[in-house]
């Protein structure tokens, strides 16, 4: 027993006087050198690429963003309420065309939004307002049928469609008198193909899909009711 505890003492005392970590024998001061090339290059190469998945990112969405364009908005107020009219800048691709003619209808989303600004707090959102456009196919009279509101349009090609689609012309977004005259509001709009209504094996097809990333920016701009009620810009 005495013999045993000796050797493990001695054990002991040779493992205290070993330096923790390897020591560079080019450092003075002995500062620890631990080996971890390996795992070094492996953090810069993870980094390295993590920077670079979000550098595509950043570009696809400016790409996607690019496929259709705001040529042309503004808001009147008339008697029929306050309206909207715009013109898109967009193209139908392929993979869309060749979708809506196999009996799978997609539909087309423009968005629109009026807040007012609060510096105490977040901005009120006085208008919310969506416009659908479904667009679908009948192979027996070979023509695409665009339906907005209810109301149904026939068309001989795509290109017809896309120029529809295009358009936004006296969308009533809300009553004659719901905004405050002398007051400015902070208008946006953007254009999407919403693709949570694909069935499932499209919406798969469709994610991270150029030939689906059919949308375009937020685009803002401030509005000023005038004591005439007459809306600039």
């Amino acid at each position: 027993m005495t013999n045993t505890t000796a050797s493990i003492t001695r054990f002991c005392k040779r493992r205290a006087s070993q330096p923790r970590w390897p020591v560079c024998a080019s450092n003075n001061h002995g500062v620890p050198y631990i080996r971890m090339v390996g795992l070094v290059r492996f953090s810069a190469a993870l980094v390295f690429g993590f920077a670079l998945a979000l550098f595509g990112l950043c570009w696809n969405g400016s790409v996607v963003a690019a496929e259709v364009q705001l040529k042309a908005v503004n808001i009147e107020s008339n008697e029929e309420g306050i309206q909207l009219n715009a013109d898109f800048e967009l193209a139908l691709s392929t993979a869309l065309t060749e979708t809506i003619r196999k009996g799978v209808p997609l539909y087309f989303i423009v968005e629109f939004e009026l807040t007012r600004g609060r510096w105490y707090w977040l901005d009120d959102v006085l208008i919310r307002a969506t416009r659908e456009r479904r667009v679908a196919y009948a192979p027996l009279t070979e023509q695409y049928r665009v339906t907005t509101s209810g109301i149904s349009q026939n068309f001989t090609n795509a290109d017809d469609v896309r120029r529809v689609l295009s358009r936004i012309r006296s969308w009533t977004i809300a009553e004659k008198g719901r905004l405050k005259p002398g007051e400015k509001f902070d208008a946006a709009i953007r254009f999407r193909l919403d693709t949570s209504q694909l069935p499932k094996p499209f919406q798969l097809d469709a994610f991270g899909s150029r030939d689906w990333s059919l949308s375009s920016n937020w685009h803002r701009w401030t509005i000023t009711i005038g004591k005439d009620g007459v809306i600039t810009p």
